[in-house]
């Protein structure tokens, strides 16, 4: 039977610490950052979370509590800009409490729209790692605006420090399911290297265009990569700019 919850979210006579040490227990580490996400959705006001790992220029997502989280993900992903995107950035929280209106929405505005088609109206992005290191990111959408409370950013950080723990656990040899994510964010910069020969741009440049082509394709920045990858999309200036 599951849990019932009180008034402030977290499942009666029990601990956030407790709910979670239960969901983790017997787990191994690559099944960690999955089930952490679906108890963020549990312990929180929150309707969705996502787990991203920090690549150079492009996160990486890892998990998704569902598909509107997913998608979120794979947008700032595209975009290069969103909360996650600037929590791992600054090595610190970012909380977007009001992607309606104000300073949130007008620092992300492309990013922003997207959310709030979708019914997302705030994201708390906290950074996955240490003092020294950011991993990547937690990041929780809610659909109503509104800040967290500190027991609730508390329950946040637990949770992000869960995941950081079971992704610095995770042994190299046994990590196939962290070389896959590693794999997709490879795909990436090597079709960034063929849009670089073909246009004879540099890095930055050739990133960017990836991700114009996909946001305007209504595309993600990886399904473009494979495009690119497989020659079924080419950036030459004489090339046919399909569909």
């Amino acid at each position: 039977m599951p849990p019932s919850f009180g008034p402030h979210g977290l499942p009666d006579g029990s601990s956030a610490a407790e709910l979670i040490a239960a969901e983790v227990r017997g787990a191994a580490p690559d099944e960690v950052p999955g089930r952490m996400c679906a108890a963020a959705v549990r312990l929180l006001p929150v309707t969705g979370a996502s787990a991203s790992l920090r690549g150079e220029g492009v996160p990486v997502r890892l998990c998704a509590s569902g598909a509107r989280a997913s998608y979120l993900a794979e947008i700032q992903a595209t975009l290069g800009n969103g909360p996650c995107v600037a929590a791992a950035a600054a090595g610190a929280p970012v909380l977007a409490c009001d992607l309606t209106s104000g300073a949130d929405a007008g620092r992300w505005p492309v990013f922003a729209q997207q959310a709030t088609a979708i019914g997302v109206r705030a994201v708390y992005a906290l950074p996955l790692g240490t003092d020294e290191v950011c991993l990547g990111t937690l990041d929780l959408y809610r659909d109503t605006p509104g800040a967290l409370s500190a027991p609730q950013l508390r329950t946040a950080r637990l949770v992000a420090g869960v995941i950081t723990v079971a992704l610095m656990a995770l042994p190299r040899q046994e990590g196939a399911w962290l070389d896959e994510v590693a794999g997709d964010h490879d795909e990436v910069y090597r079709a960034v290297g063929m849009i670089m020969a073909q246009l004879r741009i540099g890095a930055d440049e050739a990133l960017a265009r990836l991700r114009a082509d996909a946001f305007a394709r209504d595309r993600t920045a990886q399904a473009v990569a494979r495009e690119v990858l497989t020659h079924r999309r080419h950036f030459g200036h004489d090339s046919d700019p399909g569909p």
